[in-house]
């Protein structure tokens, strides 16, 4: 059979109502338990009927030895044959006959039959062959003759006779008829019982718990539609307290992704006009380069860094707000000649000190999404550069270097820079949007769109090491096709 998958689950209709009587739990609980009990009853059923089938020919057996008791002590003037003929018919035997120290006496007949169809040992017969008897007699007799032998009491002597198995069988389906009768009655009391224990102690919490799944998708906001768990100790009272905490933490989560829905509907379009306003003063930055004035040739530059630093802000947001990112297509590239491209877009000016070194080798290749990895380089070295921008002195170190090396069918990238290091709330929220930012005013969105381009190449962004003068991020990219 094929395993169904969440998409085919999916697919199928919602069902808002409740499920048909026909198909309900409760249904299927009380057939079951009609049906379990009637096998419990028919196990018991087949010895039972063998049983009485044995006690009825024992009876016989008994009523016959005591007859012939009377008719062995009994004169044979005091006793007609008459009488004995009355108290043959009175046991409804045939024949009597009885046997003492291997002498076998007859005692009286009144009907020989021309044969005997089965002999039954009373004393030896095991329960197996008793049920086969009796049922070969419940099925199949009804003109059959039975010599029915055995010991009656303590006198040591083994009565026989010979009877017809009609009575028998007529006593034998008697018997049977009352007992399936009186089991049907016991198996819908029983399944009554164990259905109304078992539909108030599991079904109806179940029902209830299934309603309030149905209600609650419906309209998943409406704090009302959140189950009321019971006050029980089992394991129904903990899937309930545990589906009520779902549900009200699934309800919290929906209005969170509603207001940050709506507000990254806002921030979207105030990025929008915002782009479109810095686009504009950077037109007007760059006529104010043109101005032969020493203090707005000093200005100038540093007003088009911040507007660049804005308009990379504005543009991480909505790259943020995409549904998704388009999956890579992977290229072998040469990462010494990407590095550079990330060098020529960097805000590194002559009068910032701030190095730039391409550790790379020329020769070095990498399978890779080549936008997606310029866009990662590109922003974690945009913080690594306004990182060390904040330190001053002519002494002090700036250096941000670009390095990899291959351990067999991996690419590892490392992004080093002799910067401040990143604080301990950084750290913690390293990827987190909105939280992971280094410095006052930041986004955070440059680590957190990062690492979601590295781990569609199946790879991972880390941070190795961040303390004051050396903080060092790695980047690893498996090989789409190792080498042969």
């Amino acid at each position: 059979m094929a395993e169904r998958t969440a998409g085919d689950i999916s697919e199928q209709p919602h069902e808002t109502g409740s499920v048909p009587l026909t198909r309900g739990l409760s249904t299927k609980l009380l057939l079951l338990t009609v049906l379990f009990v009637m096998i419990a009853e028919v196990l018991i059923f087949i010895p039972s009927v063998a049983n009485f089938g044995m006690q009825w020919m024992q009876q016989r057996l008994d009523n016959a030895a005591a007859v012939s008791i009377i008719l062995m002590e009994g004169e044979d003037e005091t006793l007609t044959p008459q009488i004995r003929d009355e108290l043959l018919m009175a046991t409804g035997v045939k024949a009597i006959a009885v046997r003492d120290a291997d002498v076998s006496r007859i005692l009286v007949v009144t009907d020989m039959p021309p044969e005997v169809d089965e002999h039954i040992d009373l004393d030896a017969i095991a329960p197996p062959a008793a049920i086969a008897q009796t049922f070969s007699t419940l099925f199949f007799g009804g003109d059959r003759v039975f010599r029915i032998f055995g010991t009656v009491g303590d006198t040591g002597k083994i009565f026989e006779i010979l009877i017809a198995d009609t009575g028998l069988r007529d006593a034998m389906l008697t018997y049977a008829r009352n007992v399936a009768f009186l089991s049907l009655i016991i198996s819908l009391f029983t399944a009554t019982l164990v259905f109304y224990a078992i539909n108030r102690i599991m079904i109806r919490p179940i029902r209830g718990m299934t309603q309030s799944m149905l209600s609650f998708a419906a309209a998943p906001d409406e704090p009302g539609r959140v189950i009321t768990p019971e006050v029980r100790g089992d394991e129904i009272g903990v899937a309930e307290r545990e589906l009520a905490r779902m549900q009200a933490a699934l309800q919290k989560t929906l209005g969170e992704q509603k207001r940050l829905a709506d507000l990254g509907l806002a921030v979207s379009k105030i990025n929008h006009d915002m782009r479109n306003m810095l686009a504009s003063a950077h037109l007007i930055s760059d006529r104010l380069s043109t101005i032969d004035d020493p203090a707005v040739k000093t200005l100038t530059p540093r007003l088009l860094r911040t507007l660049d630093r804005a308009v990379t802000y504005s543009e991480g947001v909505l790259n943020y707000g995409r549904t998704q990112e388009a999956p890579p297509s992977r290229r072998r590239l040469r990462l010494h000649a990407l590095v550079e491209e990330v060098r020529n877009v960097l805000p590194l000016d002559a009068d910032n000190s701030i190095e730039f070194a391409n550790a790379v080798d020329e020769d070095f290749e990498i399978s890779a999404d080549s936008e997606h990895l310029f866009r990662v380089l590109s922003n974690l070295s945009r913080n690594a550069v306004q990182a060390m921008a904040g330190d001053h002195g002519p002494s002090v170190v700036r250096r941000l270097t670009i390095s990899a090396e291959r351990v067999d069918h991996t690419a590892r990238i490392y992004v080093t820079d002799t910067g401040p290091g990143l604080p301990q709330k950084a750290r913690e929220n390293l990827f987190a949007p909105f939280r992971g930012s280094a410095k006052s005013g930041g986004t955070g969105l440059g680590l957190a769109i990062a690492q979601e381009l590295v781990r569609a190449h199946g790879g991972a962004l880390e941070l190795v090491e961040s303390i004051g003068g050396h903080t060092v991020f790695a980047i690893t990219i498996p090989d789409a096709t190792p080498p042969a």
